[in-house]
């Protein structure tokens, strides 16, 4: 066994290298913010932003699809699927190209849309190449997700954190650049450079580690009736789950603005978002470097030690989130209002509610995270329609139920409603036991 090998065996140190990286990508958006509202006038940075959430919400449109790839391909590279050349419904080599193909016409479409609002002067800005520059290097992120999730299906989750923690700290680099003389147009073509080597580079070596040929990139034909034939289901589940989820967790800002025009309620809610966004990014971390072993237990049909994983990831998982009530209880109102320059307070009962929530936000992160894995999207829709019924009526029901401390009320229910999905998703995971 060589080095990389018996570092990819090792739990804990995987579960370090992946939370380095996600320190790396919270610099980054950091720094982007940071080096960009330095660099441009307000005008153009207010743009910026708009241009920022259309490349996020493009990337989002993948809708799980490489989580279906991963559960997949896992399952082929333990011999746990039907062979290539059985015609069963096991992996086969030409859903890589197909998958690549979608992501393809997804940047592509986002790239004509995004082309047609500057030139259209629905997106204002006197530095078209930059916006175009910056979204094709947001739009990478796509691919990078591809080869993440197929390295990962292949044991080969160092290797990619390794190369991914590079490019960020060059691309962090070139960004700070920016702010010491270099023009952003280069510093972001410059990154986009990076990115696509090390992309490359980790497709390269996914393609012969499957010892593809180039036939399975380009077999479009097969390889998508091969996806519509055996796992189209899994697909629309996965689509309606995330597209479920994002709406669940973004819906309060507009319900929110809907029932009030007082900015403290938005704004407690956007603090516990920004929690939950690094809460779950640490948690994922953490259930990333446990997937080879929770894996390869669940398709073995071995339970007494899928137990055993699960259990341990869900108390890791809830240290990460202990950690992080301890730090809020210790200085979030002083966070609060460093965070949102005192334009509002946060009280006791605010941080506690918070903390309830992130407790059980930790519970489905972790169900999430392990069951997609699984290739478990049906089961993973139906919890998530709770969540989403819950979340558009928290504050209506609010500004029903105690108008005078809406603020309260609707964290209170907000907290109340992932306290049940938490539930949900205990039983989702006692029921994965079983099968």
């Amino acid at each position: 066994m060589n080095r990389l090998a018996r570092m990819e065996g090792s739990a804990r140190i995987l579960a370090l290298v992946k939370l380095a990286n996600v320190g790396l990508v919270l610099i980054w958006g950091f720094a982007v913010t940071f080096v960009f509202v330095r660099a441009l006038p307000i005008a153009e940075f207010q743009a910026f932003l708009l241009l920022v959430a259309f490349g996020n919400f493009t990337i989002s449109a993948e809708f799980g699809l490489t989580s279906i790839i991963y559960a997949r391909l896992r399952q082929h590279w333990l011999g746990g699927d039907a062979s290539e050349g059985s015609g069963g419904g096991g992996f086969r080599l030409e859903e890589m190209g197909v998958l690549f193909l979608f992501l393809g016409l997804l940047v592509a479409g986002g790239t004509l849309i995004l082309i047609g609002a500057l030139a259209g002067g629905w997106l204002a800005t006197g530095m078209p190449l930059l916006f175009l520059l910056f979204f094709l290097s947001a739009c990478l992120n796509l691919p990078a997700l591809l080869a993440k999730r197929a390295l990962a299906a292949m044991d080969g989750n160092f290797l990619w954190e390794g190369l991914d923690c590079a490019r960020r700290v060059v691309t962090i680099g070139l960004l700070l650049s920016i702010l010491g003389g270099l023009d952003p147009r280069l510093s972001v073509a410059l990154q986009l450079a990076v990115s696509i080597f090390v992309i490359g580079y980790a497709i390269a070596h996914v393609h012969r580690r499957l010892n593809m040929t180039r036939r399975h990139w380009f077999a479009f034909r097969v390889g998508g009736g091969h996806v519509r034939a055996h796992y189209l289901g899994d697909i629309g589940a996965s689509a309606a789950f995330t597209l479920s989820d994002i709406i669940a967790y973004n819906a309060p800002y507009f319900t929110i603005a809907a029932m009030t025009a007082d900015a403290r309620p938005m704004l407690i809610f956007d603090f516990f978002f920004k929690m939950s966004r690094s809460l779950s990014m640490l948690v994922r971390a953490m259930v990333e470097a446990a997937l080879p072993r929770i894996t390869r237990a669940y398709h073995a049909g071995d339970r007494p030690r899928l137990r055993q994983l699960l259990i341990r990831a869900l108390a890791a998982a809830m240290v990460f989130a202990i950690g992080l009530a301890a730090v809020l209880l210790g200085v979030g109102d002083r966070l609060f209002t460093i965070l949102f320059d005192g334009r509002a307070a946060i009280d006791r009962a605010d941080i506690g509610l918070i903390i309830l929530a992130l407790g059980a936000l930790t519970i489905v992160c972790v169900s999430v995270y392990v069951q997609a894995a699984l290739g478990q999207f049906g089961p993973l829709l139906v919890r998530s329609l709770p969540f989403l019924a819950g979340s558009l009526a928290s504050a209506p029901l609010a500004l029903l139920l105690w108008p005078d401390r809406f603020d309260l009320a609707f964290l209170a229910l907000y907290a109340l409603t992932l306290l049940g999905v938490a539930g949900l998703h205990l039983l989702s995971l006692k029921r994965l036991l079983r099968a």
